[in-house]
């Protein structure tokens, strides 16, 4: 079905190709997976089957690719899209309407399909996505993984034979990646479609997949074969499997259910161990706030006053007091947007040095909470209070010396032409040494050129920058809103080291986060929001192996033992 012959991709004033002397086949009918690290070229190969590749991106394109019998280079990708749908990683830059059915419906209105036809295939879509009660709402007011259900439904109601997917769960929660993927599989068996999807959540897909592509790094051929031969070999690996690399399991299980049946003998070795506890720290000091630079009209400034709703009122008409062990503290918190309660009758206290995860179904309101954290929006009733400031109210100049917000679209928070522009407009704002934004960028993202623009970057390397940008002024309150969207597991380990390390001088951090994982490894409490209301708020441990939805793999392997991640294990072995 799509074919690769000798494919090099070089992109104007890189320093090298993204793509090099590629050859490869995807057969029809099969779920292919394409994993890697961030940066390989992943993007760029499924953009290459789509026609975006070089006709929308630019650079130079050597080979030849095909999709059912078509030469990208001589279609453009409206040639194309009879044959192949494509979701990208940023869901937004692909709408064209205004609300969600229409959405669905506008891919076979460009095709020219009969009006019963698409009635039929919008309503099939619709149910198979869990969208049919979104179907009036603007999407403008959907959560980021909604978002993402309805960009999927846009490119299969046309009924393309190859779908190209990049990045397909990372916004999405549990259950909804599980509904998203089961459909794929659906495709694939029953209706043939060949799927070819670049995820680096393995834990969710590696299970489902017929084949797995590796691209390694620059300059190494790619390794193609059976899950479980790839991934014997891979640099990246969920954890499943890198459980089973560690008990020596062979074959290596790629699922949950294989990786139990052979769990029996570890399980009895580990009977005698209690795991270590990730338990919150003591009430201690926050950090002294950062002043800002210069005039303090920094890009964090900028956010806060482009994204709030309302005037504000004089800051000193707004403050309270807080106690010295509290960073923040919520309290019957309601917030009403477009005439439904996103949130209702939140309490929370957010202590010194402490790490907490947001968790919760797409839409259950962990936006609308860090939004009103960092004074974005409005309560409609009960008290917010930051740094002993009502963050609604304060001066955005006043408030980023107290809370830093790194939005789920990075592309908010970047607005220079080079990664050193950026990085030295971060230092300026934050009124930090020059080079401190750019030691962090190199510590979680190694490799990258300073004369880069941020819009050449992967997703993730972008999210990663605006993580340095926000994490230069270390603010006492470090709020992240899907922090490992678009990260590969090295990337997400070095996230999560300079976590740590904030957190161990006295930041407090909140995540709002799908990745279960993630909360596993580094949060010491875990609040799940359902429908806008706290449903669970207490140590990990205990909330996420309570919960089939949110336990981490480790966890539903060992249970009943309280084991959350394969570090543990290996500690204890």
């Amino acid at each position: 079905m799509i074919r690769f012959d000798q494919v090099s991709v070089t992109y104007d004033e890189a320093a090298g190709p993204a793509l090099a002397q590629l050859d490869l086949t995807v057969p029809e009918g099969e779920l292919v997976l394409l994993v890697g690290p961030s940066g390989v070229g992943k993007s760029t190969l499924l953009g290459t089957v789509s026609g975006l590749v070089p006709h929308f991106t630019g650079g130079t394109l050597r080979g030849r690719v095909t999709v059912a019998g078509r030469d990208t280079r001589t279609h453009r990708p409206r040639e194309l899209a009879d044959v192949v749908g494509t979701v990208g990683q940023d869901p937004l830059a692909h709408f064209v309407t205004d609300t969600v059915e229409d959405e669905l419906a506008y891919g076979m209105e460009s095709l020219g399909l009969a009006p019963d036809v698409m009635r039929r295939r919008v309503e099939e879509t619709l149910d198979l996505l869990g969208l049919a009660e979104l179907r009036e709402r603007p999407i403008a007011t959907l959560s980021g993984g909604q978002r993402q259900r309805v960009a999927i439904g846009s490119v299969l109601t046309p009924h393309p034979k190859v779908l190209v997917l990049d990045e397909p769960t990372s916004a999405l929660d549990p259950a909804a990646a599980e509904e998203v993927l089961a459909v794929l599989q659906r495709l694939v068996h029953d209706l043939g479609t060949t799927v070819l999807m670049a995820e680096h959540r393995l834990e969710r897909v590696v299970h489902y997949a017929d084949q797995v592509i590796l691209l390694p790094g620059p300059g190494q051929a790619p390794v193609i074969g059976a899950p479980a031969d790839v991934m014997a070999v891979s640099p990246v690996r969920p954890p499943v499997v890198a459980l089973g690399r560690l008990a020596g399991w062979d074959p290596l299980p790629l699922s949950v259910r294989d990786a139990r049946r052979r769990a029996s003998a570890l399980r009895e070795r580990l009977a005698d161990t209690a795991p270590p506890a990730l338990s919150a720290p003591a009430p201690a000091p926050a950090p002294a706030p950062v002043a800002t630079g210069g005039d303090g009209t920094g890009r964090r400034t900028g956010l806060l006053a482009r994204f709030a709703r309302k005037p504000r009122p004089a800051a000193g008409e707004t403050a309270e007091a807080t106690g010295a062990a509290e960073t923040a503290a919520v309290t019957r918190l309601t917030v009403r947007r477009d005439r439904v309660d996103a949130l209702r009758d939140i309490t929370l206290t957010l202590s010194p040095g402490e790490t907490v995860a947001l968790m919760g179904r797409n839409g259950a309101g962990k936006s609308t909470l860090l939004a009103t954290l960092v004074g974005l929006l409005e309560p409609t009733s009960g008290t917010v209070s930051v740094g002993g400031r009502t963050p609604y109210g304060t001066d955005p100049r006043e408030l980023i010396r107290q809370v830093g917000l790194v939005p789920q679209e990075p592309r908010d928070l970047l607005y220079a032409d080079t990664v050193a522009a950026e990085c030295a407009a971060a230092d300026r704002d934050a009124d930090a040494a020059p080079g401190s934004c750019r030691a962090l960028v190199s510590e979680l993202l190694p490799g990258v050129p300073d004369g880069t623009h941020p819009r050449d970057l992967s997703e993730g390397q972008r999210l990663a920058l605006a993580l340095a940008v926000v994490l230069t002024g270390r603010p006492p309150l470090l709020l992240l809103d899907e922090p490992t969207r678009g990260l590969d597991y090295a990337a997400k380990a070095r996230l999560v080291g300079v976590l740590r390390k904030l957190a161990a001088q006295g930041h407090t951090i909140v995540l709002a986060t799908h990745d279960v994982e993630l909360a596993a490894d580094l949060a010491h409490r875990v609040v799940i929001l359902a429908d806008g209301e706290s449903v669970t708020d207490g140590p990990t441990a205990e909330a996420v192996v309570s919960s089939p939805a949110f336990a981490p793999q480790v966890a539903k392997i060992l249970a009943p033992q309280r084991w959350l991640t394969v570090a543990q294990v290996e500690e204890a072995l």
